[in-house]
């Protein structure tokens, strides 16, 4: 995939990330590059001053470094940011990082040599993953500490996974057959200065959300029809006279999924209309989908954007200290994006609260024959509860916190780091409510009939009665939950559904 600064997408990234796509500079990226070192170059032989090219970083940049100190600067930048605790990220997210770091470097407003950038290409083609603690990040002036971790071992020191072994960074560089990078002025601070780790956290979210979004529908279609709920809602007429775009999405998907279904109800023949968990899918997953639209359209703007600082800007022979390594913008769309799928999986419960209680489903208590003996799917709600509640508590945003850095010259920072982090939290308790969910509602058609079931969520049901046989006597239903997890994140449910109907929106 041939990289040029600025066409980069949410989807070939993952294609990077998650199937080895390897990638190339494309030929007027380079010419950009070497045009903007070129002036690095000027600048240094006219002895101009220019943030951390000629001056410390952070407090220091009022401390003067000559250019015989250059190399040793970029060095020690390098080693003194590498301050990353925790687990290590994992080796999608570092590739994915890696391919936005090369991405924004061929902006060329970076002032990095062609040669350094090309090693770490090479890094991302030969799959040399650095070692990256995920906390340690502020946000502010760019993921400092994660990509410091990653520079480290373009010069040949931290560590990195090569071929399944960890090993220390030199060692895998020299076993992939890559010269680890010297670096000149301003290089460092053109690979450590920018968003691109919470870029690459939420470009894989975005790719995994959309997957989710379309799951959590089937699972809604599922549980409408074991509810028998009505259509009428969904009618295109509604969803016109308030066209959101999500809204309308997620209605047509609906009447697709339960196109010739038995079980749904008209208005009047079992209750006037529905529960708002039912009746209001549209106007909540609508929503939700429209939160993650803004976060793809946002991401796909900055991972095709400089984020670095100083801008190097030959045409006009200017050096620009900025601040578009300050991650507002994409923190705050993380923020809105985690509220969006905590929502998706509080709508979810309640569907789920509604096929085990009787009083709302007119269908046996848990959904078990043998009530008192048995006490059936009871417990299966108080395991979604739980993962909504906790959601609740992960949506609060990162980014309305802040906390001064560099004795106070970063004094306002985006947190968008763990704005990224706790939104794949977030995401990943969906997936298990949406588990919940998908369990409920095949065990209530058992008790209906599933041959009634609609063109997309009879084949659904029939799936997951391949894995997951319906409940007679009680049995443990962790187990069943985490093949219906499995089933969800996959995209193998959305997938079986899609067969059935076509593609979802």
């Amino acid at each position: 995939m041939v990289l040029t600064g600025s066409t980069l997408t949410v989807l070939e990234v993952e294609g990077v990330a998650r199937r080895g796509w390897k990638v190339k500079v494309g030929d007027e990226a380079a010419r950009r590059v070497k045009a903007a070192r070129a002036e690095v170059d000027r600048l240094l032989a006219e002895g101009r001053v220019a943030y951390g090219v000629t001056t410390g970083f952070g407090r220091l940049a009022d401390v003067a470094v000559s250019p015989s100190q250059a190399a040793a600067l970029q060095r020690n930048l390098i080693r003194s940011h590498a301050a990353g605790v925790g687990d290590p990220l994992p080796e999608d997210v570092v590739r994915a990082a890696m391919t936005l770091r090369v991405n924004a470097l061929l902006k060329g407003y970076s002032g990095i040599r062609l040669e350094v950038l090309e090693t770490l290409v090479q890094m991302i083609n030969r799959r040399v993953h650095p070692v990256v603690p995920e906390k340690g990040s502020v946000g502010a002036s760019g993921d400092l500490a994660p990509l410091a971790h990653v520079a480290l071992v373009l010069i040949g020191e931290g560590e990195a996974w090569y071929r399944g072994q960890r090993l220390p960074g030199g060692e895998a560089m020299r076993r992939a057959g890559i010269e680890p990078a010297v670096l000149g002025a301003k290089e460092g601070l053109a690979l450590i200065n920018g968003t691109q780790m919470m870029g690459a956290l939420g470009c894989l979210l975005v790719s995994e959300a959309r997957r989710l979004a379309g799951t959590a529908d089937v699972a809604a279609a599922l549980s409408l029809e074991a509810l028998r709920g009505q259509l009428d809602p969904f009618h295109p007429l509604v969803q016109s006279a308030r066209p959101h775009p999500g809204q309308e999405e997620v209605a047509r998907n609906l009447r697709r999924l339960t196109e010739g279904s038995r079980l749904v109800t008209a208005p009047g023949e079992m209750r006037v209309h529905d529960a708002y968990s039912l009746r209001c899918v549209p106007q909540v997953h609508g929503a939700c989908r429209d939160a993650l639209a803004h976060l793809a359209e946002v991401l796909e703007r900055e991972i095709n954007s400089a984020t670095d600082n100083p801008l190097v800007f030959p045409e006009h022979h200017l050096v620009i200290s900025g601040g578009n390594f300050h991650g507002q913008p994409v923190a705050m769309a993380l923020d809105y994006a985690t509220i969006a799928l905590s929502t998706f999986g509080n709508i979810a419960e309640r569907r789920v609260e509604r096929l085990l209680n009787p009083g709302q489903s007119g269908l046996p208590a848990f959904l078990t024959k043998f009530g008192g003996v048995c006490s059936g799917l009871m417990l299966v709600q108080y395991t979604a509860a739980a993962l909504v509640s906790e959601n609740k508590t992960l949506a609060h945003p990162a980014s309305v916190d802040s906390i001064p850095t560099s004795a106070g010259q970063e004094d306002h920072v985006s947190m968008g780091p763990w704005a990224a982090r706790k939104a794949r939290r977030v995401l990943d308790n969906v997936e298990w409510v949406l588990a919940a969910e998908l369990l409920a509602a095949a065990q209530a058609c058992e008790f209906l009939g599933p041959e009634g079931l609609g063109a997309g969520t009879r084949p659904v049901w029939q799936h997951i009665r391949r894995f997951i046989p319906p409940l007679e006597d009680d049995r443990p239903p962790a187990p069943d939950l985490a093949r219906l997890k499995e089933l969800v994140s996959t995209g193998e449910i959305l997938r079986v559904a899609e067969e059935a109907v076509g593609p979802l929106a």
